[in-house]
């Protein structure tokens, strides 16, 4: 990421780490800061050589080879503006560009602020992004659905919160979120999305992260507050952000942590309500134990229903330890017979969470290739599908951009006989990217969700550029789906003119 994305006085910075040193020696610098995850789908790779795939070669019973079909339901218009947002997103220099026009003294005038943030709004925010409101998410939702029978995914795109009141506010628009899937047909919506780290203050979770791993260190450390969970390290967990037993908890804290449990349990029980799945997003490491310790608690209460989970933990396969992790939950989620759901992302933190560990003396938590990181997202997934296709009522939702993994899972779940619509088991790719594989998965009769964050333009440009310098590299390997597209473009002009 990049260390400034944009001025002070027009949008409010995403947070940095560079205040949250971990406890006790050697010091954190600034280098180290990172940006919140929103859905990290894939890990960066080498581009791979343009390759357009032959119907042998479909992956099991995906299909992505014949463009015409797959892009059957998209308008023209809207390939076109696809086509040109994906290939300008993919361009390094581009993103640098606009990261510096945002960042720049331009965003200071009316006028200029109004040039750049209209171009932003009819390009890359259009593409990636669902409506400015909840009413406006709703109906792109609906209309993706009657276009292409491709689910939505509604979050709130807020990134994070530093205080109480921001957090009050931010509980408020999840619950409005909530309120707008709600209010759309079941067959349209799959579930909606909750990041802690905006309904709870960062320091905070930095705080109750370092208590948790220093509890995990030494048997005889005990905290007073803490509430029911399931385990949120293994053996093989990165422990280094805590080098020294930190200090309790002050009475300030504990009340912020309770309100911070009263927020996530609200939401909780409003999609209880609703019968609406809640996602509970990834962070990185500095923090994540702490949103895995929230998420399995409201898991234990609201996770009533032995038949489909309400709460969606986020499992990042990227990470060495994701496997022991989660299988250790699943054990003990089995054990308390508490039905669990769980999201399976591979992630996209491994440039900081590298720098991270390095100033710490540390190896870096992820794996040390690409290739490691797709064995771990693959064995991750064959065990959550096989635990979801026993009858114990445990949900899937696998999150991927990579079509090898597509087709791995559905060659699984004809192993299976797993039903493909009893939502048991979906599939979710980022709105905007990836919309070969979308539909690829939705014609093999797979339920298919695509992620889609809303909010006001200014607001969502901090998810917009993270978006591009985190998944550049991803961008790349998407060269397939550019020429898919490319190819299309082509086969509807020779057709018109013919």
């Amino acid at each position: 990421m990049a260390t400034r994305l944009l001025r002070t006085n027009f949008i409010r910075r995403p947070y940095r780490f560079s205040a949250l040193k971990p406890v006790g020696p050697p010091t954190v610098t600034a280098s180290t800061a990172v940006v919140p995850d929103i859905l990290s789908f894939g890990q960066q790779e080498p581009e791979p050589p343009l390759h357009h795939p032959k119907p042998n070669e479909a992956h099991h019973d995906i299909d992505l080879s014949d463009q015409a079909r797959l892009f059957s339901s998209m308008p023209t218009s809207v390939l076109l503006r696809s086509t040109a947002v994906l290939h300008a997103a993919a361009i390094g220099p581009m993103v640098d560009v606009g990261s510096w026009v945002m960042s720049s003294k331009l965003m200071d005038t009316a006028l200029t602020r109004g040039m750049v943030l209209g171009l932003v709004k009819s390009t890359f925010y259009d593409h990636f992004c669902a409506g400015e409101d909840a009413a406006a998410a709703a109906e792109r939702v609906r209309s993706v659905y009657e276009a292409s029978g491709l689910k939505g995914m509604l979050v709130y795109g807020v990134e994070h919160a530093d205080d109480a009141a921001t957090c009050d506010e931010n509980m408020q628009h999840f619950l409005r979120t909530i309120e707008a899937a709600k209010s759309l047909h079941t067959s349209h919506f799959s579930s909606v999305v909750v990041k802690i780290t905006a309904i709870c203050p960062i320091s905070l979770l930095k705080r109750v992260s370092d208590l948790l791993r220093w509890e995990y260190k030494s048997q005889n450390f005990k905290l007073s507050w803490k509430l029911r969970s399931f385990p949120v390290f293994s053996d093989s967990s990165p422990l280094y952000h805590t080098n020294s037993e930190p200090e309790p908890l002050t009475a300030e804290e504990e009340r912020e942590l309770e309100a911070a449990h009263v927020r996530i349990q609200e939401i909780c029980r409003k999609c209880q309500e609703s019968n609406v799945p809640l996602l509970v997003d990834a962070e990185d490491t500095i923090l994540q134990p702490a949103i895995d310790y929230m998420a399995y608690s409201s898991a234990i209460i609201f996770n009533t229903d032995k038949d489909r989970p309400i709460v969606y933990n986020t499992i990042q396969a990227y990470l060495k330890d994701a496997g022991e992790r989660l299988h250790l939950a699943v054990q003990e989620a089995e054990k308390e017979c508490v039905p669990m759901g769980f999201k399976l992302v591979r992630g996209a933190y491994m440039s900081s969470e590298a720098r991270l560990a390095d100033s710490l003396g540390h190896k870096s938590p992820i794996h040390d290739t690409i290739q490691s990181t797709h064995a771990c997202y693959n064995d991750c997934m064959t065990f959550l599908m096989e635990k979801a296709s026993n009858g114990s009522g445990f949900g899937v939702v696998l999150a991927t951009h990579n079509a090898d993994s597509g087709g791995l899972a559905s060659k699984k779940a004809s192993e299976l006989n797993i039903d493909k619509k009893n939502g048991k088991i979906e599939f979710a790719q980022l709105y905007g990217m990836s919309d070969a594989l979308s539909f690829g998965l939705k014609r093999a009769g797979f339920n298919v969700s695509k992620y889609m964050p809303y909010g006001p333009v200014e607001t969502a440009i901090p998810y917009l550029l993270r978006r591009a310098y985190e998944n550049r590299g991803m961008m790349a390997t998407g060269a397939n789906d550019r020429q898919l597209m490319r190819m299309e473009l082509k086969r509807r002009l020779i057709a018109g003119i013919a």
